[in-house]
């Protein structure tokens, strides 16, 4: 059994002892730490509660809203919802802040706690510290029991979510409908299966296969949207003769596309087409995290905006965001954040804009693919022993390639021309996660191998 106690959240698995898993007593320790937290910081007595389609939720929304209950907070339950509704939910309600269960995509075992501020965004480093400090302490109390939180059940996020994307600029539903897109939809049985067929009926798309659209929890794959756990879609897409497919994992804020050949369209490059779309009626910044394609650079460059790089993590994405001004950021897993709405990833936001982006190219959306520059991203790792000094290892490879534009934001990350290579250390164990990216995979994997071989002659001259 496993629970991690991060600065983001508290996640793990069900079961076990506690302290070894997410058992009832951790999820209540746990928010009870969170709600005294928004309560001393914003002396606001209102949370906003939604949760994925896990099997776990249930079990865990009852005992997140009691205990929140008990500390004399009302709990806004949105029930089964998703995380960029909770966080646009969050200011709407003038609440102090906002719960999300959900693992995103880890497998069903799963769940967690994410935890956002009062502008309905992941809490800060410094934030999420007090907040594990107060859980270590249990420095909470409970109100008495004239004084206990009231529970407001609220199902009106899902229209409200989807007429805000409606009212945006960027989205033409008029030109999605005239496209008379035929779309197939796998929702991992999660509540996508809920929101976006909602969505892509208010869009007028009014052809679409479902697949895997019952809210049970009984993910029927692994829900991480990569190409190896999504053939099911293919097939249905090239069966059908759609024009396109659409994934979404368990909390719908990570997005991927199926072409119409059912090849992948690559969720590195689900950015880079928002992107691309946006910075052309509106130019201005991009950001994404080092461990990102460059794709995004390239076309932020040729609308004549500028590209910065942030620390992986959606948190330091937003903050660099923020610092720069970017009209358009995210994440090289399929996560879209467009603050012109919010300051988070969302799916839903990021369908509404690609399929006005992929209405008016006129082409297939395998063509609009084919249209961005080529890139091929190699992930790799190597182990080393747990006393081996990592920081130190790192200090020489970067020496070793100190005449090569370099960064230590992040871990290393060393570019050569237009292809890059980018060394992180776990937290949870002694490895360093090596990507690298170039124009061909076969480039991008001899880039690591050159870097893995470098280390491994470190080692053994240290």
């Amino acid at each position: 059994m496993t629970l991690i106690k991060s600065i983001s959240g508290i996640r793990g698995t069900i079961g076990g002892i506690a302290g070894n898993g997410l058992t009832p007593i951790d999820i209540v320790k746990f928010t009870a730490a969170y709600g005294s937290w928004v309560v001393n910081k914003t002396n606001n007595k209102k949370i906003v509660l939604g949760r994925d389609a896990r099997i776990s939720g249930e079990m865990v929304n009852n005992l997140v809203i009691g205990t929140l209950q008990g500390l004399g907070i009302e709990v806004i339950d949105l029930g089964l919802s998703t995380t960029p509704t909770v966080e646009i939910a969050v200011p709407m309600e003038k609440a102090g802040g906002g719960i999300i269960l959900t693992a995103s995509h880890n497998p069903k075992q799963w769940n967690a706690l994410k935890l956002l501020n009062e502008k309905g965004e992941f809490i800060s480093d410094a934030d999420g510290k007090e907040v594990l400090d107060i859980a270590e302490k249990s420095e909470f109390e409970f109100a008495d029991v004239d004084a206990l939180g009231k529970v407001t059940p609220n199902d009106t996020y899902l229209q409200k979510h989807i007429d805000v994307i409606l009212d945006l600029p960027l989205v033409d539903v008029a030109a999605i409908k005239a496209a008379n897109f035929k779309i197939a939809i796998d929702c991992v049985n999660s509540t996508g299966g809920i929101f976006v067929p909602a969505l892509l009926k208010a869009l007028g798309v009014e052809t679409v296969y479902e697949l895997y659209c019952e809210p049970n929890g009984h993910f029927p794959h692994n829900p991480e949207p990569l190409p190896e756990n999504l053939t099911e879609i293919a097939k249905v897409v090239q069966s059908k003769n759609a024009d396109l497919g659409i994934v979404v994992d368990p909390d719908v804020d990570r997005l991927c596309f199926v072409n119409e050949d059912g090849s992948m369209f690559g969720e590195e490059y689900t950015l880079v087409a928002v992107a691309d779309y946006i910075l052309k009626n509106t130019p201005g910044n991009s950001v994404s995290n080092l461990s990102s394609t460059r794709a995004l650079r390239d076309v932020t460059e040729k609308s004549g905006g500028e590209y910065h790089a942030s620390a992986v993590g959606e948190v330091n994405v937003v903050n660099k965001m923020k610092a720069t001004n970017a009209i358009i950021g995210g994440e090289g897993n399929g996560g879209i954040i467009y603050p012109e709405l919010h300051y988070g990833r969302d799916a839903l936001v990021g369908i509404a804009l690609f399929l006005t982006h992929l209405a008016q190219f006129g082409k297939p959306i395998s063509v609009l693919r084919k249209s961005y520059p080529e890139y091929h991203i190699s992930k790799n790792k190597i182990t080393l022993t747990p006393e081996m000094d990592i920081d130190a290892l790192m200090l020489k490879v970067q020496e070793r390639y100190k005449d090569q534009p370099n960064t230590t934001i992040d871990g290393l990350k060393i570019e050569f021309d237009k292809q890059w290579v980018h060394l992180r250390r776990s937290n949870t164990e002694p490895i360093i996660r090596i990507y690298s990216e170039a124009s061909t995979e076969t480039v991008a994997e001899n880039l690591a191998s050159k870097i893995i071989s470098d280390i491994k002659e470190i080692l053994k001259l240290s």
